[in-house]
């Protein structure tokens, strides 16, 4: 029996950015026939650019998360369907790189192919319905992580972690979740946890987040 995922979630929660599915797959669907498709391993990580050439990567199985190369920090996971190189183009693309999460299916095409299509296509408000998403992610996390206290960024985290899929939930700890993407001390993330779990408002197994099974508080 497949496990069940009781999310409770306050209003702070609802205001989060609608994914554009209709929009994602309208373009992947144009840009599939082109693209080399693979399956990839968990925690393979893939570099945005291959062979000289900036690539766009169309996630059609699976979950892909962002880092900073500098450090590892987590900036973003995305589950499928999702498109990542639109919308850092013209940033260096050696800043970030990105990991697989769990098995993955993926299909790669070079950036100037993918852009070329888009505009005989005429996407470009499916593209703009995407990037504005996008953006409204990477403002979402930056919310999240500069949360006035330690409690309310793991408080948002947990919810965070509660909407992956099961098979990336079950090969991540909450406490290796929430340290790969914020700032916060291992002991301070532990003491946390444990005090929620004491209090019947998560359940873990073997530092494994199952589910949240009341609306964890405001306030710590």
């Amino acid at each position: 029996m497949p496990e069940t995922k009781i999310t409770i979630e306050s209003s702070m929660y609802q205001a989060l950015p609608i994914k554009p599915v209709e929009h994602i797959e309208n373009i992947i669907e144009k840009l599939k026939p082109g693209s080399n498709t693979y399956e990839t391993k968990r925690r393979q990580i893939i570099n945005y650019r291959k062979n000289n050439s900036h690539q766009c990567y169309l996630l059609l199985n699976g979950t892909i998360a962002i880092f900073r190369q500098r450090d590892g920090f987590m900036l973003n996971s995305e589950v499928a369907p999702f498109i990542f190189g639109l919308s850092n183009q013209l940033a260096d693309s050696e800043y970030l790189f990105m990991r697989c999460e769990e098995r993955s299916t993926v299909a790669a095409i070079p950036l100037e192919t993918a852009i070329e299509i888009i505009a005989n296509e005429d996407l470009w408000e499916s593209l703009a319905k995407l990037l504005i998403y996008t953006a409204g992610r990477v403002y979402d996390h930056c919310t999240r992580i500069s949360a006035p206290t330690s409690y309310d960024i793991i408080r948002s985290q947990l919810y965070e972690l509660m909407r992956e899929s099961d098979e990336f939930r079950q090969h991540i700890t909450a406490a290796n979740y929430i340290q790969s993407r914020t700032f916060l001390s291992r002991s301070s993330i532990m003491k946390i946890l444990a005090e929620l779990k004491k209090g019947g408002y998560i359940v873990t197994e073997r530092g494994v987040l199952k589910l949240i099974q009341q609306n964890i508080p405001l306030k710590y």
